[in-house]
């Protein structure tokens, strides 16, 4: 039944078009729906995302309050969970998403569809939101932006696949990387974030060639979730009127510090992976999990909580309350939570804990200086831009996206600044970011995957040859 209605609805869609008599406009039109289409749905599923993460992560922090001796119990099962459900339904869905959009990007040809779909799917998306819904509830220090761009390149894939014959073609390369850019976008209501991070993270394409169509999905997603939550800014309005002249001294320090860190976070992650990467049994990743839902419950319970979670409270804290300074150890469980959370193997993002982090670092260092509730504030924004940028290693995009996070386009340079001292410091830790090693590790795995398939298909054939 279904099947027949979208042949009535693609027929009727075809005799529309074919009224048009100008060939040229009807090609662009033709060739721009998709890409409306898929901006609309990633708006709707990022909004749908946000308020379900926003409410697994009420609902840890209720937990905590009311019975905090019981995440002794949730914390381990839902992180065995989380990483049964990528195991065994979507192992590509596992992780922040970023990387498998790249390697995705890197392989899309006309012989690897199903390569592209192990990374990106139906399937993907719906065991990336489970994933990592349930690692939020678990208390995970994870994000939902990485899984968003993830998801966001599914759809805007998806939308390509089921074009008919007759209708334009559209460069498989071009709909992923619009959708990441309009994910992103969506994600945190960064429109020119999500600009810059399609040209600098995913694409060394010339950005002439599809430039209307990321601004306009990038432009359409972002619309899409504002109309259903309104106008808001991810942060809010930090004050920095009255700046010190001094200040680009401590911009410098923290964002050598944060970018330092970031970069030294990434490669602790990557060389856990690395690791972990030899089991060969489930119980000894179940091991592993256990353990680090057990350490993170246990500090949260008797250190502090801030171990707990995106880590988008304390940005809120130290830009927008009395409350600026963090304690010595903050930074650190900040850096542990993710840590333990990226490397169980379930989904979920760094790039919030990343930027909850950074915030922690700022605000570290603005107390040995005792700096002012102004120059705090933009230390602090620095700190989340370098150690972003120590993760990602896209100076321009973090700078950006704190930009609009928080609206205070006179500190512009300072941000862009923090990105590129903290880009060329974290390069002392690691060439390459943790986005580029497990890019690299997903095609491995995929050609490997391969291989191995083929050789199953020939040594399934080889008897009945021999039998003729």
């Amino acid at each position: 039944m279904i099947n027949i209605v979208v042949s009535k609805a693609r027929l009727h869609l075809k005799h529309s078009f074919d009224r048009i008599k100008n060939e040229h406009v009807k090609k662009n039109l033709l060739q721009a729906i998709p890409f409306w289409i898929a901006s609309v749905i990633t708006g709707l599923l990022a909004v749908i995302y946000a308020r379900l993460f926003l409410m697994a992560e009420n609902l840890t922090t209720l937990i905590y309050k009311q019975h905090e001796w019981f995440l002794f119990i949730l914390m381990p099962f839902c992180f065995v969970v989380a990483w049964w459900l990528v195991k065994r339904f979507a192992p590509y869905s596992r992780g922040s998403g970023i990387p498998q959009v790249a390697a995705a990007i890197e392989i899309t040809g006309p012989k690897t569809d199903k390569k592209v779909d192990k990374l990106l799917s139906v399937k993907v998306i719906l065991i990336k939101i489970l994933s990592s819904l349930v690692l939020g509830i678990g208390g995970g220090a994870i994000g939902r932006e990485g899984p968003t761009i993830q998801m966001a390149a599914s759809v805007f894939k998806k939308i390509n696949q089921l074009l008919p014959d007759w209708w334009p073609k559209v460069a498989k390369r071009n709909m992923i990387i619009t959708g990441a850019a309009a994910g992103l976008a969506a994600a945190f209501n960064t429109p020119l974030g999500g600009i810059v991070f399609a040209i600098e993270e995913l694409t060394k394409t010339h950005f002439s060639y599809f430039k209307t169509a990321i601004f306009s999905s990038v432009i359409i997603a972002g619309l899409t979730a504002q109309g259903i939550l309104g106008p808001y800014l991810y942060l809010g309005y930090p004050k920095i009127g009255v700046l010190s002249g001094y200040i680009f001294l401590g911009v410098v320090l923290v964002a050598i510090i944060s970018g330092l860190l970031g970069s030294g976070m990434s490669k602790v992650i990557w060389v856990i992976l690395k690791w972990k990467s030899k089991f060969t049994l489930n119980k000894e990743h179940v091991l592993y999990l256990v353990s680090c839902s057990l350490i993170l419950a246990g500090l949260a319970i008797f250190v502090n909580d801030i171990i707990l979670g995106s880590g988008k409270d304390v940005m809120e804290r130290v830009l927008f309350t009395s409350n600026k300074y963090s304690l010595w150890y903050e930074p650190l469980l900040r850096i542990l939570g993710p840590t333990l959370s990226f490397t169980t193997g379930a989904a979920g993002g760094i790039f919030a804990p990343a930027l909850g982090a950074g915030a922690s670092v700022g605000s570290f260092v603005s107390s040995w200086f005792h700096l002012s509730d102004t120059n705090t504030n933009l230390v602090v924004l620095s700190g989340m831009v370098g150690f972003l940028t120590g993760v990602t290693r896209s100076p321009f995009t973090s700078a950006i996206l704190v930009l609009e996070m928080t609206n205070q386009n006179n500190v512009i340079f300072h941000l862009i600044l923090a990105g590129m001292v903290a880009s060329l410091v974290s390069i002392i830790i690691d060439k390459h970011s943790l986005y580029d090693h497990l890019k690299v590790q997903y095609i491995r795995d995929l050609n490997e995957e391969e291989l191995a398939q083929n050789a199953k298909d020939i040594s399934e054939a080889l008897p009945f040859k021999q039998t003729e």
